[in-house]
């Protein structure tokens, strides 16, 4: 372990963030880093906890007492083999996973947990600048062909792993460039795409191949595919987003969450957009719908397209500032976030439903607002009624739809393989991450439903050995 008394010596100290008035101006990214001494005093706060719950917290099972260990003692290179062990991508979850390991920490109960999430950040970009991340050329290969489709971070983990096996694997991207919402859902100022852009240049020289601007089920039929390779793996991502069909929904400047993003990180990468095509809140009163880490991004977007004004609207209670009775430490604390593009300025507020869009020649010009509350039922549902006498309208000319995620897009491939679908519309699979379909398999959010980036990339995992697996077999 670390120092023994690390935890009691130093405080927790974070890398912050760049000041607002600077980093509004830009989309680098917002996150500041410490220098090498004090993250190393960081890494000597994790303590002899007896039992790890951050390792348990860790969707990857990431083994973070021993890479912590190995930053105080000052060898970053094991640290970095400590964490690639678990996790294809500790650039990426360094970066933007919202750290369970932390909330799970034993000094959390204090709210003085150890900084893990930026403490892996640093490992594997120290470990990058020492070039001890060099690509890994297998030196067999099984004769074995394996189609991922989708190139997300579930399917890049599946791609990884399967490569490393020594199988030959294809991955087929609909965008112009891998990443997925890495790529065009998160914005460059939680996430430079160079970083992605590291990381893919690596896995090509490893052998892996990558057809971008390919829409499978579209330009490239799925039974192609079933009958050029051994294994195909669906990774397709839940991409259909939740609505709001009330009326005005049609309306000019009423647009979903994603939509936005991604054009916004296209512009970023060079691509140019007709003024009739661009999305912008430039000079205008936004509404963010929803408030999770999607309505988050849409607020720091808005501001860096200077906005007159943001608000973000969410249908639920607003959330305690501490722990509640009933969520205790470990689990996942149900308690107030607040983002550094909230900092960046924004009103919110809360137990809020959107009645109508209201608009003038076919251009949003408000939206009628009404205060709910949420009380048990009989049988101990939460439901929503609306407060009497509290309806208002607000002057809003750019609404975004931030609302999640409801299931895979269906159509196209999921039709063509006519595959089973669980209750809510995602992927059926079994305990191998089989379709209903022969030699099909699917993992992350297409299987499991919309969650983070650290769980896909952990399903991509899971889903690649038991492909290997069934290669083996084959």
């Amino acid at each position: 372990m670390a120092d023994p008394k690390g935890f009691i010596k130093y405080a927790r100290k974070d890398g912050g963030y760049r000041p607002v008035n600077e980093r509004v101006d830009d989309y680098g990214e917002v996150e500041q880093t410490l220098n090498v001494a004090d993250r190393t005093l960081q890494a000597s706060r994790c303590m002899d906890c007896g039992i790890p719950f951050c390792h348990w917290a860790c969707p990857v099972g990431s083994k973070i007492p021993e890479w912590q260990d190995a930053v105080y003692k000052g060898e970053w290179k094991l640290a970095s083999e400590i964490l690639h062990s678990t996790n294809s991508f500790p650039e990426f979850t360094g970066r933007i996973c919202p750290n369970p390991c932390e909330k799970s920490c034993v000094l959390a109960i204090h709210e003085e947990a150890v900084t893990i999430r930026e403490n892996e950040c640093s490992v594997v970009e120290r470990a990058f600048t020492e070039g001890y991340i060099e690509p890994r050329v297998p030196e067999k290969r099984t004769g074995k062909k394996v189609a991922v489709v989708g190139g997300g971070p579930a399917g890049l983990s599946v791609a990884d792993l399967l490569n490393q096996a020594g199988h030959t694997v294809t991955v087929f991207e609909k965008d112009d460039a891998v990443g997925g919402l890495l790529r065009y859902g998160i914005p460059d100022f939680k996430l430079n795409k160079k970083v992605i852009d590291r990381r893919i240049a690596i896995f090509e020289k490893e052998g892996i191949i990558f057809k971008t601007n390919t829409s499978v089920g579209e330009d490239v039929k799925g039974e192609q595919l079933i009958k050029d390779y051994d294994a195909v793996v669906l990774t397709i991502g839940a991409m259909k987003p939740r609505d709001l069909p009330i009326e005005g929904r049609d309306l000019d400047g009423v647009h979903f969450a994603m939509d936005f993003l991604k054009q916004q990180n296209k512009v970023n990468r060079g691509e140019v957009f007709t003024n009739g095509d661009r999305i912008l809140a430039t000079g205008k009163n936004v509404l963010v719908i929803g408030g999770g880490d999607t309505g988050s991004d849409c607020v720091g977007t808005s501001n860096r397209q200077k906005a007159k004004s943001v608000t973000q609207i969410e249908i639920l209670p607003k959330p305690p500032e501490k722990r509640g009775p009933g969520n205790p430490w470990p689990y996942w604390p149900n308690t107030l976030k607040t983002s550094t593009s909230h900092a960046e300025g924004c009103e919110r507020k809360w137990s809020l439903n959107t009645k109508r869009f209201i608009g003038e020649n076919g251009k949003l010009k408000q939206v009628e607002l009404v205060e709910v509350d949420w009380n048990k039922g009989e049988n101990g549902q939460w439901q929503m009624t609306e407060k009497p006498e509290t309806t208002f309208t607000m002057d809003v000319e750019l609404v975004t739809l931030s609302m999640g995620f409801v299931s895979p897009v269906h159509e196209g491939l999921v039709n063509e393989f006519k595959l089973d679908l669980d209750a809510r519309g995602n992927i059926k699979t079994d305990e191998t991450y089989q379709t209903s379909k022969a030699n099909v398999f699917a993992a992350g959010d297409a299987a499991t439903g919309a969650s983070l980036v650290v769980t896909a990339i952990a399903k991509g995992r899971e889903a690649a050995k038991n492909v290997h697996a069934y290669l083996m077999k084959a």
